[in-house]
């Protein structure tokens, strides 16, 4: 009988399911506790917009009614996007203090769980809840509409107190400290829907850390992940940390917004298998976006009069690891590690529109420089 294939295996096969970002799950909050406060009973479904127009449908967790002020929560749903807030309860109490002789006026306020924004460059100021433009928007939408169908006067001053349970916990497993947000998550989105593997949430990162950086006056330096981003700031202990950005296998899209930034100068921080995508030219250098090819590796080889034993050799190495051990043991890294970060850094500069100047630190295994550019 064949064995039952994994979840993985089968998920792969499968249409991956959507979910919905905090911002969504904070703006349904606050529409079902505004009906709360003005009616006496929550909104269970409750009908969100979306920044496209779309109208999304969502479940009502709990509610709470005391004297002023009332409370309601969802759970957050992230689908089949692995993010740590899935499952989280993302709620919002809500108090009307008073008449605004306008328009209607939403005050924004952090609640337990929910960070502050303590640093420049973020899309939202210093001082501020850390509640982003679009998911602010959202919400202005949900009280607007809540104000309408209740027949109440719109201009209204709604207290809109965000909270997520869990949030400061579940924050520390996030890149917000290094933003310079405290306390707690943030709330995010720009389309109101997380669409896996599209990395909206990710992109939507780097792109505060690029901001941050920028504002911050620093030098970038863009590492693959923690452990070359911690190598990295062993040898640059000038650089303040804000400087040093994680991006992940977002190699060209990083470089495409430090350019558009104003960067001028960028160093990468990298170990010898992102250098070889990176030299291969790819633009996303996940395993899932390109397979690793070592034939670069022997053709460099071969530019430089090794053996064709050697070019084969590296040519059908396991791995860039691999790849590099063969190196060493024959003492052709010197000669050909260089022609491979000079490759890297011109398709850098093609990402980057040739508005960047290139660094680069190839560390070994052990948090030694290999190589520098």
């Amino acid at each position: 009988m064949p064995a039952k294939p994994s979840r993985t295996k089968r998920r792969r096969k499968q249409k991956l399911r959507e979910g919905f970002t905090t911002g969504t799950a904070a703006a349904a909050a606050a529409k079902s506790a505004l009906q709360l406060l003005l009616t006496g009973s929550p909104l269970n479904p409750i009908s969100v917009t979306l920044p496209e127009g779309k109208v999304l449908s969502l479940s009502l967790h709990r509610s709470l009614l005391e004297q002023d002020t009332s409370l309601c929560s969802v759970i957050k749903d992230a689908g089949d996007d692995p993010d740590v807030t899935h499952g989280a309860e993302v709620g919002v109490r809500v108090r009307v203090s008073g008449n605004t002789k306008g328009k209607t006026g939403v005050i924004f306020k952090a609640g337990e769980g929910v960070g502050r924004v303590t640093k420049p460059g973020l899309p939202v100021k210093v001082g501020e809840p850390a509640i982003n433009p679009v998911p602010r928007k959202m919400i202005q939408w949900a009280v607007e509409e809540v104000l309408d169908a209740c027949g109440a006067d719109k201009a209204q001053q709604v207290e809109v107190e965000v909270f997520v349970t869990n949030g400061e916990t579940l924050a520390k497993k996030t890149l917000n400290a290094r933003l310079g947000i405290v306390g707690g998550l943030s709330i995010l989105g720009t389309t109101g829907i997380v669409r896996p593997l599209s990395h909206e949430a990710y992109r939507e990162t780097i792109m505060a850390a690029l901001a941050v950086a920028r504002a911050a006056g620093g030098e970038l330096v863009l590492s693959t992940g923690g452990k070359s981003e911690r190598f990295a700031r062993r040898l640059l202990t000038h650089l303040p940390e804000e400087s040093f950005v994680q991006i992940a296998d977002f190699y060209g899209f990083s470089l495409e917004a430090a350019a558009k930034l104003g960067f001028h100068t960028v160093t990468h921080s990298v170990f010898i298998g992102k250098l070889v995508k990176m030299a291969m030219g790819l633009h996303y250098t996940h395993a899932s976006s390109g397979n690793m090819d070592l034939n670069i590796l022997g053709e460099l080889a071969r530019e430089t009069g090794a053996s064709v034993e050697l070019v084969e050799k590296l040519k059908r190495a396991n791995t860039a690891r691999h790849a590099l051990e063969i190196m060493q043991e024959t003492n052709t890294a010197t000669k050909i590690i260089p022609k491979l970060s000079e490759s890297a850094m011109e398709v850098s500069k093609k990402h980057s529109e040739g508005k960047l100047d290139i660094h680069l630190f190839l560390f070994d295994y052990n948090g030694q420089v290999f190589f520098e550019s």
